[in-house]
C-alpha cells in the first residue's frame, strides 16, 4: 500500500490534510484552509516540494523533542510533521514524506 493524503473537516469547519505512511501513520499535517481548493493546492504543494531535501526545516520543540516543517519554495510552512523523541527519529520521518508524498493518492474523510 502507498502512502496517501487524507482531506478533512476539523472542529472549526476547515479543511485539512494528513498524509499517512504506508504502515497507516500520519506523517505530516497541514493548517487549516478556509477553501477545499486551498487545501488540494497544498496537497499538490507537498508532492511537489517533498521530494527536495532543502524544503525541510529541522527543529526542535522547548521540551527537547524534534519536529519538522516542509516549505513551499517561497518558504511557507506547507506542513507540519509530529513531534520525535530522537534526530533520527524526525529524519526517518522526512525520509518517509519524500518516499510517500510524490505519488501519495488523495482521499476524503
Amino acid at each position: 500500500m502507498a502512502g496517501k493524503f487524507e482531506i478533512y473537516t476539523d472542529k472549526a469547519g476547515e479543511f485539512r490534510f494528513r498524509l499517512k505512511a504506508s504502515n497507516g501513520q500520519a506523517i505530516l499535517a497541514s493548517e487549516g484552509y478556509k477553501a477545499k481548493a486551498g487545501c488540494t493546492n497544498g496537497i499538490e504543494s507537498v508532492k511537489r516540494n517533498a521530494p527536495n531535501d532543502s524544503n525541510y526545516e529541522r527543529k526542535e520543540t522547548s521540551s527537547g523533542k524534534h519536529r519538522f516543517n516542509l516549505k513551499s519554495t517561497n518558504s511557507q510552512v506547507i506542513g507540519t510533521s509530529e513531534s520525535y523523541e530522537s534526530t533520527a527519529a524526525r529524519d526517518n520521518g522526512i525520509e518517509s514524506v519524500k518516499k510517500n508524498a510524490p505519488d501519495a493518492t488523495v482521499v476524503e474523510v
